[in-house]
Parts: C-alpha cells; sequence; structure tokens
C-alpha cells in the first residue's frame, strides 16, 4: 500500500509529539487520527480500520523501561494479529528495538525523529508487509549478534572472587553441551554470561541466538520458537524457521524463562525432550542441534514447589546451575564497570570526561543499587552526558536520598531527577533551549512547559 492511501493512528502522552506528527503525515497519507489515551487503543483498533499504527514505548506511569508499550502492543495484536506497529521512543536502543520487533512490531523509530527518515520507514512497512519488514530487522539482529560475539567475553568485567568463580566455572562447562541454567536478578549480567558460555564453547563459530520469553505473546510463542509454514496463519505469507532453526549448531538463549505459563512449559518441555521442533501448520519434525542456555531471575525452586513451573522441565533445563550475585555483594567490582562504561559513552558521544572521583567510588560502593549492573550502566551513561567537568563527581550520579545517605531501591525523585538533568543540559548549552531539548528528547515547547514547572 501507498503512504497516500493509508490511515495511520498515533499514539503518545505527549501532545507535542502528536501534534508534530500530525503535521507531517497529514501532508502525505490518507488520513492521520491521534489520540493521548492508551486506554483508546482498543475500541480504536477495533473500529479504526488503520493501515499503521505509531505506538509509543513510555507513557506518564514508565519512565523509560517500555513497559508499557510492550503491554499496549500485545493488545492490539491480540485484536489483530495482522496490525502493522512501529515503535516510537525517545530513549530506545538496539536491545530494545529487537525485543519490540520480536514481540510483534515492525520496525522502532527514535524521537525527535527526522521526518525523511520516519517517512521512509512508514513508507517501507506499508509497501514491504510485515513479514518482510521483520525478515529484514531480523537479519540485521543477527548480524550484529555475529558482530558482538567474537568481543562478547571482553565485555564482562569481574575483579570479585565471587564473579572470577561463576567465570572460571562457567569456562569449565563452556566446552561440553550440558544444559545451563542461569540465576540472578535482573540487572545482574545473565545474558552476557550467556554470551560468554556460548564464545568459549565449540559451537563459538556458530549462531547464539536470545529469546527474550517475557517479551513473546502467548499466541505468538509457538510461531517464534518453532517457526511456522505458509498460510498457517492470517499474516503468514511465506515459510519462517523459528528461533530454534536459526540457532542451528549454535546457542540458544532463553531469557525470562519464568515467565511462561504451564501449558507452554509443556510445549517448550516436548522440544527439549524429542530434540525436534514442528513448525506451525506443518506435521514434519525438524531435527535441532542447538545447545540451551535458559536464565531467569524468579526463585524457580519455589515456583516448582507452589507448581507454577514444571519440575521435569526444571531438571531438563538446569543440568548446570550458575548464579550471578547482585552488585551489592561484590562492591570491589564497582569502580572497573563505571571505568568501563565511562570510557564506552565518553567515546560514543564523544565527551572529554575521562575519570572518575575517589569521592564518587566511595559513594557508588555504598549505593545498593537495586538495578544492578544495569543501573549503574545507565547512570554512567547519564553522568558522561550531563556533565560539564573531565572528572565525574558525586552530583553527577543521581545516587543521593533526600536525607544525604546512600538511596535505596526508594531513594530516588524522579522529578528532583528531571529537574538536575534539566539544569545541567541548560547550563552545558549555555541557555540555548534547542540544543538542550534535543539533548534531552524533548520538544521545545515540551522543555518550556517542563522550565515553567520548575520555576527555571
Amino acid at each position: 500500500m501507498l503512504l497516500s492511501e493509508a490511515k495511520i493512528l498515533i499514539i503518545d502522552d505527549d501532545v507535542d509529539v502528536l501534534s508534530a506528527a500530525k503535521l507531517l503525515l497529514k501532508r502525505h497519507a490518507k488520513a492521520v487520527d491521534i489520540e493521548k489515551n492508551p486506554q483508546k487503543l482498543p475500541f480504536l483498533v477495533t473500529n479504526g480500520d488503520y493501515n499503521l499504527i505509531l505506538l509509543d514505548m513510555n507513557f506518564t506511569r514508565d519512565v523509560n523501561s517500555g513497559r508499557e508499550g510492550f503491554h499496549w502492543l500485545d493488545r492490539i495484536l491480540d485484536i489483530n494479529p495482522a496490525a502493522k506497529v512501529i515503535m516510537i521512543t525517545a530513549y530506545g536502543d538496539i536491545e530494545m528495538a529487537i525485543r519490540a520487533i520480536k514481540a510483534g512490531a515492525i520496525d522502532f523509530v527514535l524521537k525527535p525523529w527526522e521526518n525523511d527518515k520516519l517517512l521512509a520507514t512508514i513508507a517501507t512497512a506499508l509497501e514491504g508487509g510485515k513479514d518482510k519488514v521483520v525478515a529484514v530487522a531480523e537479519e540485521k539482529a543477527k548480524d550484529d549478534d555475529k558482530k558482538n560475539n567474537k568481543a562478547a567475553s571482553d565485555t564482562i568485567v569481574a575483579t570479585s572472587d565471587s564473579m572470577r568463580q561463576v567465570l572460571l566455572t562457567t569456562e569449565r562447562v563452556a566446552s561440553t553441551d550440558a544444559n545451563v541454567l542461569i540465576l540472578g536478578e535482573n540487572g545482574t549480567g545473565k545474558t552476557q554470561l550467556a554470551k560468554h558460555l556460548h564464545q568459549h564453547s565449540k559451537r563459538a563459530d556458530k549462531p547464539f541466538v536470545a529469546v527474550d520469553l517475557g517479551a513473546i505473546s502467548e499466541t505468538l510463542f509457538e510461531s517464534e520458537l518453532f517457526g511456522h509454514v505458509k498460510g498457517a496463519f492470517t499474516d503468514a505469507k511465506e515459510d519462517r524457521a523459528g528461533r530454534f532453526e536459526e540457532a542451528k549448531g549454535g546457542t540458544i538463549f532463553l531469557d525470562e524463562i519464568g515467565n511462561l505459563t504451564l501449558p507452554l512449559q509443556a510445549k517448550l518441555l516436548t522440544v527439549i525432550q524429542e530434540r525436534k521442533v514442528t513448525r506451525v501448520g506443518s506435521n514434519k519434525p525438524i531435527a535441532l542441534d542447538v545447545r540451551l542456555v535458559c536464565a531467569t531471575n524468579m526463585n524457580i525452586e519455589k515456583m516448582v514447589t507452589e507448581k507454577t513451573f514444571r519440575q521435569d522441565l526444571l531438571y531438563r533445563i538446569n543440568t548446570i546451575e550458575l548464579e550471578l550475585p547482585p552488585l551489592r555483594d561484590r562492591p570491589e567490582d564497582i569502580s572497573a564497570l563505571a571505568e568501563y562504561y565511562l570510557k564506552q559513552y565518553a567515546k560514543k558521544y564523544n565527551r572529554p570526561v575521562n575519570d572518575i572521583s575517589n569521592a564518587l567510588v566511595k559513594k557508588m560502593q555504598q549505593y545498593n543499587w537495586p538495578g544492578n549492573i544495569r543501573e549503574l550502566q545507565h547512570a554512567v551513561e547519564r553522568a558522561v552526558i550531563l556533565s560539564q567537568e573531565k572528572t565525574l563527581q558525586p552530583d553527577d550520579l543521581f545516587l543521593k536520598s533526600s536525607a544525604g545517605q546512600p538511596a535505596t531501591a526508594t531513594g530516588f525523585d524522579l522529578e528532583d531527577m528531571e529537574k538536575t538533568m534539566i539544569i545541567k543540559a541548560l547550563k552545558r548549552f549555555n541557555g540555548n533551549i534547542t540544543d538542550a531539548a534535543r539533548e534531552l528528547g524533548l520538544s521545545r515547547a515540551a522543555l518550556y512547559r517542563r522550565m515553567e514547572k520548575y520555576g527555571l
């Protein structure tokens, strides 16, 4: 379908984004509807007959995790599995982009966008068809995985005894084909450890395929993991291999396995036991040659006791268990991790920051890090972007509670953080509203509203 014939729906809680998008697209599309409230999505999708939906990933209740966006994406696809959805966010990265595509979106754009690129993305989605766009995106993701695999083992930063023991065990079992279950809290580096395991295995030159089971809706589970044949369901326009087939000869990493429902656990167990997969719509089994690595942040033994996780499946996936300690239990690694991310983001954003003060290191080692390594990574990234000095200081990381003590998981005041980031951005760009807004991922109008709100 041509863009000029398309009816498009845009859902975003920022009225400035809605206005800008409608102003651009109404000159090119047949019709453009906008809506601020995502709760109206089910009615609009059911009755609107839209050719394309642009969906924000982060609404009022959610800052930058994308959780709400994935929820509404699932709702859209439950109503209309053939719907074409492009996700939009100011906080995107390649990992979230791949997650969105795996969850059923056909593409992913960052705001503020470039008008020509947004139009080209929409036109490609409308003209190419969902299967084609997803296939291209997934092929790119696989290429990126292959490029990153070789360096994967170099990105685990560890000096503590507990982490060194985990890595030693990982490298010992890597040469076998034993199934491995990785346990640990959110943000402790389970995906990175799975890549490290693959890189040290006999399958290192074969694919490493990661699947976030928490991001796959129940209706798409079999198609995503096991594949489908042409005509198996609406929008199945050609045969498509599942993730197990894509990992042929290599490693398949099933993250968040504790999120699977009991019926899906049964289907997965059958595949693991028989070492065969059957595509949706086919009765021809395909032999599998993959190494299975799973991960969860849940207490899976307790789930077995509560009968929410199958004991026979647990026996199949945990031949070897590796448990990653939380960052608060390995404070000696904090400084090395912070320095690693400092160098990474200073280069990425072309910033002159090159050191971390001793006072900040001490503060980081006292902090509880409820989000573990992922939280530290994002904290350093923000600090590198907004710092005015060559050395990061304690105030550059938002780690202080209102009482002046190291913050806990509830020690953040999001409004104070936002105000501080706005002040730093304005200072960095000498009060230039346009540049500060671009740095913060806001429109000028949105930045003005926040400045008025905070009395800046």
